[in-house]
């Protein structure tokens, strides 16, 4: 089985999006207390859909949601020429010719985030061609389902959260997240507003469901040291992503004060970096996206290294490419799921490009073992909401 072609497709959303509120979710850019939506550089509509073509008839389609325009040149320029009339088999050879052919400009980020979308569709087209799920080639099924974790909560008026909080409860999942609304510019009352949103969610599902808050790297740490000791009331599962993905030292310091677990990764990169993460004892979780750290054959290693330090291992979003590694992985405990919603930030856009994805029944999902690679097709009529650059 040879490559024959790489295609690639950006698709940019053109219907109506639900505009976010004020505070909707602490970012990065709060720390510069511009007047604008600071939110507005964290919010995307657009996804990049990968497909790589066989001589035998397998495609196997990968995606990637960054920077789609910018991911779409890099796989086009670069990536593209290194595939044609190799054999996608040789998954290892083929990262690592993408890795360090670009690794002069690519080791992490855009050129990370390209490099995985074509390897997401390499082990599809695996999994197609031998007629497995993609779970079975990364080693096979260690639960008989995934329990899911609803990422939905945002910062919103507290009766409105307080419903969405019931509905989550109602449906039966055991575990959800929340994101804080407020950081370090907004001061002591910015902080008794986090603790409200928080105190609310819990007067809803008591503790019998676990819960996990997200700063989505919008706290310092001189601010993360404040909330830490307000926050342990509260028995959150972990405190995702307090500082920016950069300071290591700052997750290190907030996980040794021994407080609350801290989790992080959704914005790293490299086997090296998780590496000093957990050589530094930065982490309680680990939260790589596999469409951001190199695709499936990255994803694995990455786990490895995480089970041989006892962190666990909770993928970045959901969608299949995330689930078949939490299902073959005895350390991944339980996967995030984005429920079907409106447009709002971006995260929702895979549910009008795809078939295939798994919808949850009392908290769980599970994968089809006689649906062959990722499970998913792509739905090309629903493509005509979008505009599609070629």
């Amino acid at each position: 089985m040879k490559i024959t072609e790489v295609r690639t497709r950006v698709v940019e959303w053109r219907g109506k999006t639900v505009p976010p509120q004020p505070h909707f979710c602490t970012n990065p850019m709060d720390l510069l207390n511009l007047p604008n939506d600071s939110m507005a550089g964290f919010r995307f509509h657009g996804w990049l859909i990968v497909e790589i073509f066989t001589d035998t008839g397998h495609v196997g389609i990968g995606n990637a949601a960054l920077s789609p325009r910018v991911t779409k040149q890099a796989i086009d320029l670069y990536l593209k020429p290194l595939l044609l009339g190799k054999d996608p088999y040789e998954t290892e050879f083929l990262w690592q010719h993408m890795y360090r052919a670009t690794m002069a400009f690519g080791r992490a980020g855009i050129g990370m985030v390209a490099i995985s979308a074509v390897d997401i569709a390499l082990w599809d087209l695996m999994g197609k061609a031998s007629g497995q799920p993609v779970y079975r080639l990364l080693g096979g099924r260690t639960k008989t389902k995934i329990p899911v974790y609803a990422s939905k909560l945002y910062s919103q008026p507290l009766d409105q959260l307080a419903a969405e909080a019931q509905a989550y409860k109602d449906q039966g999942y055991k575990a959800m997240k929340l994101r804080f609304g407020w950081g370090p510019v907004d001061g002591a009352a910015g902080m008794e507003r986090n603790l409200e949103l928080l105190r609310t969610v819990r007067e809803v599902i008591g503790y019998e469901i676990d819960l996990m808050c997200d700063a989505y790297m919008g706290w310092t740490l001189d601010y993360a040291r404040r909330m830490v000791p307000l926050l342990e009331p509260f028995r959150l599962r972990w405190l995702e992503e307090p500082v920016i993905p950069d300071d290591v030292h700052g997750y290190a310091a907030l996980k040794a004060m021994g407080r609350l677990p801290i989790a992080g990764g959704e914005h790293e990169f490299t086997l090296y970096g998780f590496r000093v993460l957990l050589e530094a004892k930065a982490v309680d979780y680990i939260q790589f996206d596999t469409n951001r750290v190199g695709g499936l054959t990255q994803a694995r290693k990455i786990a490895a290294l995480a089970e041989a330090y006892s962190v666990p291992v909770v993928p970045h979003a959901g969608q299949m490419h995330n689930f078949h590694v939490v299902m073959a992985s005895f350390n991944s405990p339980l996967a995030e799921f984005f429920p079907v919603v409106d447009v709002e930030i971006g995260n929702e856009l895979f549910w009008y490009i795809f078939k295939g994805e798994p919808q949850p029944v009392d908290g769980c999902i599970d994968l089809d073992e006689n649906v062959p690679g990722l499970g998913l097709t792509i739905d090309e009529e629903s493509l005509k909401r979008f505009e599609v650059i070629e």
